[in-house]
């Protein structure tokens, strides 16, 4: 499953089909409702500014889809934010559900 907004990119047949092939549900926002995926946007906010923007632009889509894992291994195991008591990713989860 994948959840989106209702923009353009994620409303078009295109992006649908592509999903439909691989077998993905899509769960798409109410209507005016941005908040409703409003952390996700954020999250990927952070990515674009804090990571991809540091980076070589890809040439490839190998480069991009290396650029990305690497991201989010990043993001989940290495990046400490104070709204989770400075911790990762990681650690915040395991703290959680043990």
């Amino acid at each position: 499953m994948i959840h989106t907004d209702r923009g353009a990119a994620y409303t078009s047949t295109n992006y649908n089909e592509a999903l439909r092939q691989e077998k993905v549900r899509h769960s798409l926002s109410a209507p005016g409702t941005p908040a409703d995926n409003a952390v996700m946007e954020h999250w990927w906010a952070d990515f674009k500014s804090i990571w991809l923007e540091h980076r070589p632009k890809a040439q490839t889509l190998a480069e991009l889809q290396e650029q990305v894992r690497a991201g989010i291994m990043y993001f989940t195991n290495q990046f400490i934010s104070a709204k989770r008591n400075d911790q990762t990713v990681a650690e915040y989860y395991h703290d959680l559900v043990g």
